[in-house]
């Protein structure tokens, strides 16, 4: 599990994604502290690390990031069982809420380059 507080290339998800699942790098961030995760087995995992950090769970969500897709739509998939959240509207492993949605995108546009 990795914790990127500096930009991160295109390159470096391309080598974690191979290690791992081939097309996708498990992520999670805190839309608060603009804390993005990458690089783990499990989303629990990350949110555990986040949450030891003293972020709120409120605040972390979980995604996949598929490098092969980056500057498409398809780059950030939501689909995480920590999203599931139906006291915060969210009864999904997607992320419903567009606003929620779009601090993410901002967080991994400002994370991850080519």
């Amino acid at each position: 599990m990795i914790q990127i507080d500096d930009p991160i290339a295109l390159t470096e998800l391309v080598k974690m994604a191979e290690r791992m699942y081939g097309s996708l790098v498990k992520a999670d961030v805190d839309i608060l502290t603009r804390t993005l995760i990458v690089d783990m087995d499990m989303h629990a995992d990350g949110e555990a690390f986040l949450l030891e950090q003293h972020s709120k769970q409120e605040d972390i969500w979980g995604l996949n990031l598929h490098p092969d897709k980056f500057g498409t739509d398809d780059f950030v998939e939501f689909d995480s069982m920590i999203n599931i959240r139906p006291r915060q509207n969210n009864p999904s492993r997607d992320v419903l809420d567009q606003a929620i949605r779009a601090k993410i995108y901002d967080i991994i546009k400002a994370k991850v380059h080519e």
